[in-house]
């Protein structure tokens, strides 16, 4: 019987600690501030790192878009190189 009441409690334990774990978050992250708090003011920066982010973001999109352009001019002068070849035996 010892036993069973152990591994109810148990079980009852874990199971609140899963339901409770997302109150735990959601109390954890700060609210949102008023525009007009001056506890806003600090962060001001956040959006600035964030645009820095996007710059490198747009930076390896710019990297892979080269790198298709040049695949696809690699692969366009194998074509034209495959054409001539057979004009050139003619």
């Amino acid at each position: 019987m010892n036993t069973r009441f152990a591994k109810l409690t148990l079980a009852t334990l874990i199971s609140a600690s899963l339901g409770l774990s997302p109150l735990g978050v959601m109390a954890a992250d700060p609210a949102p501030a008023p525009a007009s708090s001056p506890a806003a003011a600090p962060s001001t920066p956040a959006p600035a790192a964030q645009a820095e982010k996007t710059a490198k973001k747009t930076t390896a999109k710019s990297k892979k878009d080269k790198k298709a352009e040049k695949k696809a001019k690699k692969q366009s002068k194998k074509k034209a190189k495959a054409a001539q070849q057979p004009a050139a035996a003619q």
